[in-house]
């Protein structure tokens, strides 16, 4: 039966107030935004100088800037698509995507979840601030203001202090700055097109050398390359569309994220085009500073600035919410400030000790190939379940209880564990990517299938799962199950929740 309840008024917590809830179900009057502040939140994390870097990399792959341009907007259109759907289990579960994953892995196989983002999440974060930091100290030193590794290690330290203030306080003061990111990041790369519009050529042809010998499998790697941006969101839309209501049409929700990603056009294609302009691509930072007209140096200093707070913030938001869902002993401030500290560990001796920054950068598009597979998981798993949720039944390990619909077996469903094994490891078999490279890699002429495969694999083995053994009818709701057969009774080690202990 559905549960009748008389709804509060939706009350919006002030920005100064810091934010209260972590991953326990947002109370329904809570839920007070729509799909135009997801649009902001994730456009605004992408609007930043992180995926300028990403837009250069076809220009340093060898491309030219119209394979360079179509590999970039193939890339953006075909990881939109992907991620849209991510949206819809939040605004339901009225909690984020890693726990939301536990009515299809288990209460405790949804820790898998959790994990896949806290990576991703930190490494973005990373990336974000490493890449922002270094154009804030090139741009200071065509100012005059100085430059070295003092500067930048100033400029890592204001970011990141920066970020952690904001996810501190949490959603709505979050939501603020990336209003403003939005349009004055924006404005700042529109700009952008007057201070190199003279200089700029789109008949560049490249540089003849294609990083993986052959124009297919560089191009293809590009889209590949470009795909890891919109993808990386997947983990982390639940985190703000937990604040949407239920009601919301899901056409308006599959809309915000995919809309946003296409808006992401602008700073690719600030990187794309300006890539073009620099000697050496790989090493785009100083030779963008040092092709910018002096009246820039500001605004590619605000762009750099705006666009890392606004990165980092939406990746170190959602470690805390994650962060605080496997240790449930921390709350949400609590899980940010161990796994801010943490993350702010890793800028400075990633950057100046161990000089890890490619690694990380390339370790980041396998993170993203991991977690692909797990959204395919969760998208046909709520095609099956026609988008029924038990939202109480989700919260029994953060809550330190047992059984429940989602208990499964101790606590995991072998079925999407199975699906998402499978797929990762067909995807990193096939990866030819800097870090690694599978024994598949070169069988498509050097072209990455990786992605592809992964995606395929588990849009395949977790149906065949289903079908094979199906779950048992209590998971699927008052419709019953969508397209796969469901089990007649219960056959699993499962029982009604324990009570929360108080």
């Amino acid at each position: 039966m559905t549960e009748q309840r008389t709804e509060a008024p939706r009350r919006r917590q002030r920005v100064t107030e810091v934010e209260a809830y972590g991953v326990a179900p947002l109370p329904p009057e809570a839920q007070t935004s729509g799909p135009l502040d997801l649009f902001r939140l994730a456009f605004g994390g992408a609007n930043t100088f992180a995926t300028i870097i990403l837009g250069t990399l076809p220009i340093a792959y060898g491309l030219g800037f119209w394979a360079a341009a179509a590999a970039t907007a193939a890339g953006v259109v075909l990881g939109a698509l992907i991620l849209a759907p991510m949206a819809l289990f939040a605004p339901r579960t009225r909690t984020n995507n890693a726990v939301s994953s536990g009515a299809h892995f288990g209460v405790v196989g949804r820790g898998l979840g959790s994990l896949l983002s806290l990576l991703t999440a930190v490494a973005f974060f990373s990336i974000s601030v490493w890449v922002s930091g270094d154009a804030i100290a090139g741009a200071a030193a065509r100012l005059g203001l100085g430059g070295g590794d003092g500067v930048r290690a100033a400029a890592y330290g204001a970011i990141a202090l920066a970020v952690f203030a904001v996810c501190v306080y949490g959603y709505q003061f979050m939501l603020l700055v990336n209003k403003v990111a939005v349009v004055a990041g924006s404005a700042l790369m529109v700009l952008g097109a007057v201070a190199y519009g003279g200089t700029f050529d789109p008949s560049y042809s490249g540089t003849g050398q294609y990083l993986l010998g052959g124009f297919w499998p560089t191009w293809g790697l590009a889209v590949l390359t470009i795909m890891a941006n919109p993808v990386s969101f997947g983990g982390f839309l639940g985190d703000w569309a937990r604040y949407i209501p239920a009601s919301t049409p899901v056409p308006r929700l599959l809309a915000a994220p995919f809309l946003a990603q296409l808006a992401t056009l602008l700073p690719f294609g600030f990187g794309v085009a300006t890539a073009t302009l620099v000697a050496d691509p790989g090493d785009y930072v100083v030779g963008l500073v040092a092709a910018s007209p002096g009246w820039y140096a500001v605004p590619l200093l605000l762009v750099a600035l705006i666009g890392g707070l606004s990165t980092g913030t939406t990746a170190l938001y959602g470690t805390g919410l994650d962060f605080s869902s496997l240790v449930p002993r921390l709350n949400r401030v609590q899980g940010t400030v161990v796994v801010g500290a943490l993350a702010l560990l890793l800028v400075f001796t990633g950057a100046f000790v161990f000089e890890a920054v490619d690694t990380i950068n390339a370790l980041a598009i396998l993170i993203v190939l991991l977690t692909s597979p797990w959204m395919v998981v969760l998208m046909l798993g709520y095609l099956f379940r026609r988008g029924h949720y038990l939202v109480e039944d989700l919260q029994v390990f953060n809550e330190g209880r047992r059984g429940g619909a989602y208990w499964f077996t101790r606590g995991t469903n072998w079925r999407a564990g199975a699906a998402w094994g499978l797929a990762a490891a067909a995807g990193l078999l096939f990866a030819n990517t800097p870090l690694l490279v599978g024994p598949l890699g070169t069988l498509a002429g050097g072209l990455d299938l990786s992605l592809p495969v992964a995606l395929l694999t588990a849009a395949v083995a977790y149906p065949v799962a289903m079908v094979v053994a199906p779950e048992p009818r209590e998971v699927f709701g008052p419709q019953g199950p969508r397209w796969v057969p469901c089990a007649p009774e219960a056959r699993e080690e499962r029982s009604a929740p324990e009570p929360a202990v108080r």
